[in-house]
């Protein structure tokens, strides 16, 4: 296989892998208009508009009075006055703080709510004026993840009563890009799920909504209408911020009136398990980017290999060498079409020589000492490109896997993290602090690859090209994969040293 073939490859792989990086930092670049890949707004949509500047309602109202309602799995911080939840603290995630800034808030909100009733595993806040009385109930279960939210409105004046929308979340993307990069949305309507960007122009609607979601890294929150129709909506508060919710299609509340607005939601992991065993339409907010199903094959995969053996480490291993055994025989056509490019290699170095100054004669003629040998250059790329979705894929679920959180295997204590051998005193340059092993070795195994498959070459130029894969492409590799999930660059150093010993194995039976 021709050595800038074999590059151009490479270097897809490290567009790949450092294209999510890419974009998160794009995210954070200050006073520019950040394009919307959302779809296009739709037409009118009967309910409420949204309000013009919902942050400077928000300011005015008083400072936060924070007070902590305790579960036996988690611990909700509410904001009292506002009736909204701040932020979520998972206590069998290493204490994981799931934030929705000012979750469940109702759009209008001057009002001042009190707490009304507090029992083990409910509580609820009213707030009543002339014109109006609101209660909020959220109902608990604590064995599951999900909330019974209620909100009960009464229309206590002599004039019709505007509805105002729920607010789920905001995304907020003024915080560690490496983190927030990972925050989008997912809405479903009546007939398919999507996954919208998380960053709107200005403001969109969805209209036929049947549930709602955000996430971070590793949890989400959801919210489905039990009662009434409404329309989803996205819309930035500031040019880091973006606000999730529910606008009311119903009309306003004439004097008197009283309504019920029921909303089963649900506060927890990203576990396909645990979110299908509750509603399997919600799963969809478990969503892995443009090699989804592959992700999500790869999912079910390490979770039938840890259900064996209960260590994610060895699963990853033992994926490893599933994926190594399902594509050995392209594999085995790799490397026979390398040992023919070999053989071939002084011909080809003669042709190029003869017809250096004319280089559509020299194409035509290694094209014509191909076929004569019936060789296929291209043959040797297919279990790259083959590697490629899985690759990526298998980034995605290692970086967003909660199941892998806290995961311990050999001296690595987090296999969503880099392995983190030891860690120095002293800040070092680019690598930091952190002393990672799985790289280095990983970068050793394709520095002796590409030596065992370099074949003889005298120009100047295929020397050059030469140290440039068994030299320049290790180091890049190493260095790209140096903050990588220590699972994923553990995927890698077995996919290759399996490679390697196959290699060696065939070099030695020469």
């Amino acid at each position: 296989m021709e050595k800038r073939l074999i590059l151009a490859i490479a270097l897809s792989m490290l567009v790949l892998l450092i294209w999510s990086r890419f974009v998160s930092k794009m995210y954070h670049l200050e006073n520019k208009e950040v394009t919307s890949i959302s779809p296009p707004l739709p037409g009118p949509v009967k309910g409420p508009a949204l309000p013009q500047t919902s942050l400077e309602v928000r300011s005015e109202a008083a400072p936060p009075a924070l007070f902590n309602f305790s579960q036996e799995n988690f611990e909700v911080v509410f904001d009292e006055a506002r009736a909204i939840i701040k932020e979520v603290e998972f206590k069998n995630y290493q204490s994981y703080k799931f934030s929705l800034e000012y979750g469940f808030l109702l759009e209008e909100n001057k009002l001042l709510f009190k707490r009304a009733n507090v029992s083990a595993n409910s509580i609820s806040f009213n707030y009543a004026d002339k014109d109006k009385e609101i209660i909020k109930e959220f109902d608990f279960s604590n064995s599951n993840y999900t909330i019974e939210l209620n909100i009960i409105i009464k229309n206590l004046s002599d004039s019709p009563l505007k509805r105002s929308p729920l607010v789920l979340g905001v995304l907020d993307f003024s915080a560690n890009p490496a983190w927030s990069r990972y925050q989008d949305m997912v809405v479903a309507s009546e007939d398919k799920v999507t996954h919208p960007g998380p960053r709107p122009a200005k403001e969109i609607t969805f209209p036929d909504l049947r549930f709602l979601g955000l996430r971070d890294r590793y949890f989400c929150a959801i919210i489905e209408p039990v009662s009434g129709k409404y329309v989803g909506f996205a819309k930035k508060t500031d040019s880091q911020k973006t606000e999730i919710g529910l606008l009311p299609q119903e009309e306003a509340l004439a004097p008197g009136e009283q309504i019920v607005q029921k909303f089963r939601i649900y506060l927890g992991p990203q576990e396909l398990k645990r979110i299908n065993a509750i509603k399997p339409e919600w799963a969809g907010i478990i969503y892995y980017g443009f090699f989804d199903l592959v992700a999500h094959i790869l999912v079910q995969i390490l979770e039938f290999f840890y259900n064996l053996i209960r260590s994610w480490g060895w699963a990853i291993i033992i994926l490893s060498f599933t994926i190594y055994i399902a594509l050995y025989p392209l594999t085995l056509k790799q490397m026979q079409s390398m040992r023919h490019m070999q053989q071939l290699q002084p011909h080809i170095e003669e042709i190029k020589r003869m017809y250096k100054d004319n280089p559509q004669k020299q194409q035509k003629a290694i094209m014509e000492l191909y076929q004569k040998h019936k060789v296929n250059p291209f043959s040797g790329c297919l279990p790259f490109i083959l590697q490629i979705p899985i690759f990526v894929a298998l980034y995605q679920v290692l970086s967003r896997s909660i199941n892998l959180k806290g995961a311990h295997f050999l001296w690595i204590k987090d296999l969503s993290e880099p392995d983190r051998f030891f860690t120095l005193s002293a800040q070092l340059p680019i690598i930091g602090k952190d002393i990672n092993i799985l790289p280095v070795l990983m970068a050793l195994g394709m520095f002796v690859q590409q030596k065992l498959s370099q074949v003889g070459v005298t120009t100047p130029e295929g020397l050059q090209q030469q140290k440039m894969l068994s030299i320049v492409m290790p180091v890049m590799m190493g260095f790209i994969f140096y903050t990588m999930p220590s699972g994923l660059v553990l995927y890698w150093l077995v996919n290759s040293s399996l490679m390697l010993a196959y290699q060696l194995r065939v070099k030695v039976a020469k």
